[in-house]
């Protein structure tokens, strides 16, 4: 008796979570974006074009949670001549960590449209950390779908293990997501 009231709990936390969406991305229209400042001169700023992922929507508590994947190699730099530096062992490190990953704790659907805090961990060079990225408030009735969700945070690169050039790269790295759902998918917007 024990062991079937065991299994059946076991089935019970095994099963998924009663009316929870997968919401995948879009990813020919999701970004990310990096600025990192060098010698207080200038900013390097660049972007990832592969970006893919799910959101996990439960409508019935009206709550979400974001699972971003970042190809590192997909890294862009205007002019190209830093995107191999940037994909090297010294900075993203692209060969040996070929993905960069953003799994959100859980938040409210309606920070969608009115921005708020958006916790996680981030998993970047094998390393993860707890953090933080402002979701900006939307700048249309259905986010994800008419406009981007767009979310924005600082990391600090030595905490991932890029400790090189510290005399002319800034510790801190400025993370930006915009991120749409396919076309054919409901969008996560409060309903």
């Amino acid at each position: 008796m024990r062991a079937a009231a065991a299994l059946l709990a076991a089935l019970a936390l095994a099963a998924p979570a009663h009316g929870v969406e997968r919401v995948r991305l879009d990813p020919t229209r999701s970004q990310a974006g990096f600025g990192i400042g060098v010698l207080l001169l200038f900013d390097v700023v660049g972007r990832f074009v592969k970006v893919d992922g799910v959101v996990e929507v439960d409508r019935e508590r009206q709550e979400a949670v974001v699972d971003a994947r970042i190809a590192a190699d997909s890294v862009r730099i205007d002019g190209g001549s830093r995107e191999d530096w940037a994909r090297s062992a010294e900075f993203f490190d692209a060969e040996r960590y070929p993905e960069i990953r953003f799994r959100s704790e859980v938040f409210p659907l309606t920070r969608l449209g009115s921005g708020g805090a958006l916790e996680g961990r981030l998993t970047l060079r094998g390393v993860t950390r707890n953090a933080s990225f402002e979701l900006l408030p939307a700048e249309c009735a259905h986010p994800a779908r008419d406009c981007p969700v767009r979310a924005k945070g600082v990391i600090r690169r030595s905490m991932f293990g890029m400790r090189t050039r510290r005399g002319t790269l800034s510790d801190k790295v400025i993370l930006e997501l915009s991120i749409y759902a396919l076309p054919n998918e409901t969008g996560f917007a409060p309903s």
